[in-house]
């Protein structure tokens, strides 16, 4: 039995650092010089994407983990699968020879912001068919961005779910929200987790508090949202309890996977103890995240989080919304 199945993309990010591109300020767009050859300076490959971030947060947080995916038969994903294995991880995913596994280019920008340019591949081909249900004992799934087959696939484990009583999380992504009817998905999650620009675009509202009101007329029990450096917020449908919490100053070197960081930690936090735990196990593992390069490189283990829990504090507030 498993505490938590992630059911999301895999991909092989490779990072490039070059001399630091023009940035138009005017556009906020990064540029490079066209008809030029740009040398790189430095190449960083590791593996990314929300199923296997999150999958390794999971576990090292101390959670019995699998991770649900498509994978290629290519060297990638034999590279994914041998990662997972060493951090504790079942792959319990089909592999699959019409297409490669994901890939990501990240490349650098100045300031702490970044550009990805990701190729999709087998990950959104994930047929429901393909998985084997014995491997799927399980008492979370936790979802993240797919398309195509795979979010059609996502939709029957919500089914699943509700038959078999398991709970789940969902943290979409903003292509996912312009893209797919997550309605259906929201209706049958028990946790929601993702940022203010995303519960904007599913909402129509740009504030916090009319976001959660709007969205906890969709499903989920318990909503939460982050927004940067401006604090993170969550609210409890059942109760009506409102939480917010203000992050630490720190140095960010780059914030990818910062987001799966502070999901997947969120969700151990709920389910190892409460909200405000949660909450402020979330926020140090993706500070910890930050401060480095790379989605999976400083994700803490769970006696790590603790101690910075209880050596650099919190406080997180609580009203009634």
């Amino acid at each position: 039995m498993y505490d938590v199945v992630t059911v999301g993309s895999a991909t092989l990010d490779v990072f490039v650092y070059t001399e630091l591109p023009d940035m138009d300020g005017t556009r906020k767009l990064v540029s490079y010089p066209a008809g030029s050859k740009i040398l790189i300076k430095k190449l960083g490959f590791m593996t990314g994407g929300g199923g296997t971030n999150t999958a390794v947060s999971f576990s090292r947080l101390g959670l019995k983990t699998a991770y649900l995916g498509k994978l290629g038969t290519d060297d990638t994903g034999r590279r994914i699968v041998e990662q997972l294995k060493t951090e504790g991880v079942s792959f319990v995913g089909p592999r699959g020879k019409k297409d490669f596994t994901a890939y990501s280019v990240i490349l650098d920008s100045k300031g702490h912001d970044r550009t990805i340019l990701t190729y999709k591949g087998i990950a959104n081909h994930l047929d429901f068919r393909e998985i084997d249900k014995k491997k799927l004992k399980t008492k979370w799934f936790y979802l993240s961005s797919l398309m195509g087959k795979s979010f059609q696939t996502q939709k029957k484990l919500c089914l699943y779910a509700k038959k078999k009583k398991i709970k789940v999380a969902y943290n979409p992504s903003d292509y996912q929200i312009k893209r797919s009817d997550v309605s259906y998905l929201l209706k049958r999650s028990d946790v929601l987790v993702f940022n203010r620009r995303e519960a904007g675009l599913l909402t129509g509202k740009n504030d916090i508090k009319g976001q959660m009101k709007k969205i906890s007329k969709m499903g989920p029990g318990i909503i939460c949202i982050t927004d940067g450096p401006h604090g993170d917020y969550t609210y409890d449908v059942r109760t009506g309890d409102f939480y917010s919490m203000k992050p630490h100053r720190i140095n960010i070197k780059e914030r990818t996977g910062a987001g799966d960081a502070f999901a997947s930690s969120f969700v151990t936090g709920l389910i190892k103890k409460d909200i405000e735990f949660a909450m402020k196990l979330a926020l140090v593992n993706a500070e910890s995240v930050v401060m480095y390069h790379g989605a999976k490189n400083k994700l803490l283990t769970y006696r790590e989080a603790v101690r910075k829990i209880k050596s650099n504090p919190v406080k997180v507030k609580k009203e009634r919304l």
